[in-house]
C-alpha cells in the first residue's frame, strides 16, 4: 500500500480552498496519546500587528489543551527593523504565555530575516543558519532556503544520511510545491533538494513564504505543508485551478498543531478565530 492510500481523512476534507470559517468548532481533535511528540508550526509571523497577537493567544489556548512543548518557525520571523525592542514586540510579547510555559521555538530563516537572527538565543538556532535536532522519534532539519550553497547541501546530506530516527522532517521558508499566485513552487530548490528527500526517506516538509495555508497532495511519497499565514495573509492567492492543492485556506490566519504517536502523524490546522480548517492523520511508510 502506498503512503497516499493510508490517509485517514476527516469528513471536512475537500479538494478545494476552504470557504470562510468552514470547519469544526474550536476543539482539539488530536489523540493526545501518552508519550507522543507534540509541536506547533507557525510561519511569516514577525509583524508585531494584531493578527500575530491573536494567533499567539490562540496558540496558548491550544497549548493548554494539547500540551505541545515546542514550535517550529518557517521563516520571516521578524519583519522590518531588528532592534532589541523589535524582537520584544514581534516575538517575545506575542508569545509570552508560551515562552513562560517553557515552549521552545526553533526558527528557520526567511527572505525578510537578517541571518544574524541565528545568534538570538530564543530562536534556538545554535548560531547556525541551518541545523538539526531530535524530539522523540523525529529528526528535524532546519534549512536556510535563501542561500542553499554547497556547504549547506553537503552538511544536509551527511545529516540525513546519518539519521536513525523513525521520522525525518524538514522545514525552511520557500515551498518546493505551492499553488500561490504570488510566488508559486520554488522549482530551482526542488531540483536540488527533492532527490535527497527521496533518497534518504524524508517524511514531511513544512514551509512558509506564501501567506496562506496549503496541504499539497503527496509528492513522491512526501507530505508538504505551507503554513505562512500566522501573522500576514494574502487573501485569495491560492490558484483555484491548481492540481497540487489537497486543502487550502487563504481567508484566515492559521497555525498548525502536530502530534506524532509512534508511526502515525496527526495534525490540526486552526484559524485565528479558533476554527479547525483542516485535520487528519497518516501512517509512516516503512522503507
Amino acid at each position: 500500500m502506498t503512503r497516499d492510500a493510508v490517509w485517514r481523512i476527516a469528513a471536512t476534507f475537500a479538494l478545494a480552498v476552504s470557504l470562510p470559517f468552514a470547519g469544526t468548532a474550536e476543539k482539539v481533535t488530536l489523540p493526545l496519546a501518552n508519550g507522543s511528540t507534540r509541536f506547533a508550526v507557525i510561519g511569516d509571523t514577525g509583524t508585531g500587528d494584531k493578527p500575530q497577537y491573536e494567533i499567539g493567544r490562540k496558540l496558548e489556548d491550544y497549548r493548554q489543551r494539547a500540551n505541545f512543548t515546542f514550535a517550529i518557525m518557517v521563516g520571516d520571523n521578524i519583519y522590518g527593523s531588528e532592534r532589541p525592542q523589535d524582537f520584544q514586540k514581534k516575538f517575545e510579547m506575542p508569545y509570552e504565555p508560551l515562552i513562560d510555559a517553557g515552549v521552545k521555538f526553533y526558527a528557520a530563516l526567511g527572505n525578510h530575516d537578517d541571518p544574524n537572527q541565528r545568534f538570538y538565543k530564543p530562536f534556538n538556532m545554535n548560531d547556525e543558519r541551518f541545523y538539526t535536532f531530535t524530539k522523540g522519534n523525529i529528526d528535524f532539519f532546519a534549512l536556510d532556503s535563501n542561500y542553499l550553497d554547497r556547504k549547506q547541501l553537503d552538511w544536509f546530506e551527511r545529516a540525513i544520511k546519518d539519521s536513525k530516527s523513525d521520522w525525518k522532517m524538514a522545514y525552511f521558508h520557500h515551498p518546493l510545491y505551492s499553488s500561490g499566485a504570488a510566488h508559486g513552487s520554488e522549482v530551482d530548490l526542488r531540483v536540488v533538494l527533492e532527490p535527497l528527500f527521496v533518497k534518504y526517506g524524508m517524511n514531511v516538509v513544512f514551509a512558509g513564504h506564501e501567506h496562506f495555508y496549503e496541504r499539497v497532495k503527496p509528492q513522491k511519497g512526501i507530505y508538504y505543508f505551507t503554513c505562512g499565514g500566522s501573522a500576514k495573509l494574502r487573501k485569495g492567492d491560492i490558484d483555484r485551478g491548481s492540481e497540487l492543492t489537497e486543502k487550502g485556506n487563504d481567508i484566515e490566519n492559521t497555525f498548525m498543531v502536530v502530534e506524532v504517536e509512534r508511526d502515525v502523524f496527526n495534525f490540526q490546522t486552526v484559524s485565528r478565530g479558533g476554527v479547525t480548517i483542516d485535520s487528519g492523520s497518516f501512517q509512516r511508510a516503512h522503507r
